[in-house]
């Protein structure tokens, strides 16, 4: 299941990189957002995948129990999420606000514009 999530991280990264890379701010904008999802998933894959149920100390343990994750890792997955989505949709604001202002959604557009 590792070698599966890291084929994964890899591959969202390497495509994440290649639409960055790009010459269009839209592929820009997808480019980071899958960048942030590899992120996401590493840390999640980091603090390992486990079988359990769920995630709770009983009132007579002290620890959690064998076979289960980091609730810790899945608490920063969760925010990692909530922030990433903010500043995507943030970054899709602005987006729009450039096309409109500058009629082109270019890179190669924003050269053209003046202060």
């Amino acid at each position: 299941m590792e070698t599966l999530a890291a084929i994964l991280v890899g591959t969202l990264a390497a495509c994440g990189t290649l639409l960055v890379l790009r010459n269009g701010l839209f592929r820009i904008l997808l480019g980071l957002a899958l960048l942030a999802q590899a992120a996401n998933l590493l840390v999640f894959t980091a603090a390992g995948l486990g079988r359990g149920d769920t995630a709770i100390i009983g009132p007579d343990e002290r620890t959690l129990a064998e076979g289960h994750p980091d609730p810790l890792a899945q608490a920063l997955v969760l925010t990692a999420i909530v922030i990433s989505f903010g500043v995507l949709a943030f970054c899709l604001v602005l987006l729009k606000k450039t096309r409109a202002r500058i009629g082109a959604a270019g890179v190669s557009g924003l050269a053209n514009t003046e202060t």
